[in-house]
């Protein structure tokens, strides 16, 4: 899987607006792809976690979001910014890495368990690392009552803070529809302690 690294990023200088970013990054400015990624590497790798409740995983698939942004950009397909914030498109992306990571994964594991054993690596996680994973697997079992289009709704708007407007670009779907999506899933889930994660809708 192609991995990007990016280091020692120039924010000097005013801030540039996302839409001026999204502009230079597609004209392939490698300075303003670094000063993006900057600025929202954390969202995307803290949204990959919860999709995957996987702290390697999450790596994997954000580096995977960027990458595939640079590929874009640098093939002249760059999707265009629909609104002054770049988060939607780079979750949108990222949704579909998360996809692809957590099929991998599940052929591996099937994999393993059909020739036993356990999978290789170093053993580097902390304790504390390994007590959030297990926490995340525990809200997703006790979510995956929802359908994955409410699960996708929770995931943008309560855990990644995206507006409902952002959410609807993000999925690409009405903000009517985000709305009811939401309160479905916050009913479903009224009597579980996941529930208190799901804050109020904006």
């Amino acid at each position: 899987m192609s991995r990007v690294v990016v280091m020692n990023a120039s924010l000097s200088g005013p801030a540039r607006s996302d839409r001026d970013l999204w502009h230079a990054v597609g004209a392939g400015s490698e300075a303003a792809f670094r000063e993006l990624f900057v600025l929202y590497s954390g969202l995307v790798y803290n949204y990959c976690f919860r999709r995957t409740a996987s702290w390697s995983s999450a790596e994997d698939a954000a580096q995977a979001t960027f990458a595939a942004l640079w590929r874009r950009a640098v093939g002249g397909k760059i999707d265009e910014l629909r609104l002054e914030s770049a988060r939607p498109i780079l979750l949108a992306i990222a949704l579909g890495e998360c996809n692809n990571v957590n099929r991998s994964r599940r052929r591996q594991l099937r994999l393993v368990d059909r020739i036993g054993g356990a999978p290789g690596g170093a053993a580097d996680n902390t304790a504390a690392w390994v007590e959030a994973e297990t926490t995340m697997q525990t809200i997703r079992q006790a979510m995956s009552v929802l359908p994955q289009h409410q699960r996708d709704v929770v995931e943008l708007v309560a855990w990644s803070g995206l507006s409902m407007t952002e959410a609807a670009a993000t999925l690409n779907i009405s903000v009517g529809t985000v709305k009811s999506r939401l309160s479905r899933a916050r009913s479903r889930l009224a009597n579980t302690p996941v529930v208190s994660l799901l804050g109020e809708s904006r």
